[in-house]
């Protein structure tokens, strides 16, 4: 880094910075670590000596925590893809089903918030559109924390929910679905293919609350662009200005996913197999009734408690999917 051309590929200079941050944050993980089983070494000799019960208990929840940190250390070291350590965009879209699908995709945007908040993450929604009687039509958020797309990258797919639903008033169960798509923010030194004469770029006035300013000026702003077709749109800031801010950050990190899902298509078609996960593929259901079960199809992974799960509390299933992923092929960069 301290070469005199160093900045002359800014791109390569950028994922140098990132590899040299990422391995900072791994070494001072390790020794938060170290330090932490020295203190319970020095603990556990006390415990020996005094045979303080007071001091067994301290002991006792001091290595629960030491558990916890180890097993972060562990999920972090999992983490080494080249854009994991970004921030991550959330959309989720409810499936077909009306009231009954929206009210789930506003459960699984509710879920997301919780699991970042418990991680000290930040989040700003990019685009909110509610449903007409209850839940989400759709949603966009953006996720700002270490390794947020690493993390979250798992829960891409169709999530499906069944339920006795509080909107049949005849009390049966209900299956319904929900996408989420996650992709990683894009810096703007990142190289994606966009110009500006391929954009078509819409004014339009919000649907949702907000305020006079909102519901009575063109400040809502949607994005098209045209060589691929991918349509993105943001409403929910008074400005017209940020709201063109926020669409061209989720196009720019929807065009960097495109091109990355180009390359793991060229190299499927080079190894001869099949992905096992699809982009839109069902990967978890969520079972509230008759019995509680949260099973990921991908891992395997089950998990009783699902109110924790609703919470927020996803490590499980993100931790899993992380070693299963170390089994699969993976495309050339």
């Amino acid at each position: 880094m301290g070469a005199a051309d160093f900045w002359s590929d800014r791109r390569s200079a950028q994922h140098t910075i990132q590899q040299k941050n990422n391995m900072e944050r791994q070494l001072q993980s390790w020794s938060e670590m170290d330090r932490r089983m020295e203190d319970l070494d020095v603990m556990l000799e006390l415990v020996e000596a005094e045979r303080d019960a007071a001091m067994e208990g301290e002991l006792s929840t001091e290595i629960g925590k030491a558990e916890q940190a180890l097993a972060k250390v562990r999920v972090n070291l999992l983490l080494n893809g080249e854009k994991d350590a970004s921030n991550a965009i959330i959309a989720i879209h409810p499936g077909a089903g009306g009231t009954e699908s929206q009210d789930w995709a506003e459960m699984l945007m509710r879920m997301y918030i919780r699991w970042a908040e418990n991680k000290h993450y930040s989040v700003e929604t990019l685009d909110y559109l509610p449903g007409e009687q209850a839940g989400i039509k759709s949603v966009t958020l953006g996720v700002s924390g270490d390794n947020a797309y690493g993390y979250l990258k798992s829960e891409a797919g169709v999530h499906r929910l069944i339920r006795i639903s509080p909107f049949d008033a005849n009390k049966r169960r209900h299956t319904s679905f929900a996408s989420v798509f996650v992709y990683p923010e894009i810096e703007d030194d990142v190289e994606v293919s966009m110009d500006e004469k391929d954009l078509k770029i819409d004014t339009f006035r919000s649907g949702g609350a907000g305020g006079q300013n909102v519901n009575k000026v063109e400040t809502a702003i949607r994005i098209t662009h045209l060589p691929s077709g991918i349509v993105v749109q943001c409403q929910n800031e008074r400005s017209q200005l940020k709201n063109k801010s926020g669409a061209m950050k989720v196009l720019r990190a929807r065009l960097y996913e495109l091109q990355q899902k180009k390359k793991e298509e060229e190299f499927t078609a080079f190894v001869g197999e099949k992905k096992e996960i699809g982009f839109g593929s069902q990967i978890r259901s969520y079972v509230f009734q008759p019995y509680q079960m949260v099973k990921d199809h991908r891992t395997n992974t089950e998990v009783g408690n699902i109110t924790a799960i609703m919470d927020g509390e996803l490590d499980p299933f993100i931790e899993a999917y992380l070693l299963h992923s170390l089994k699969q092929p993976k495309a050339a960069s």
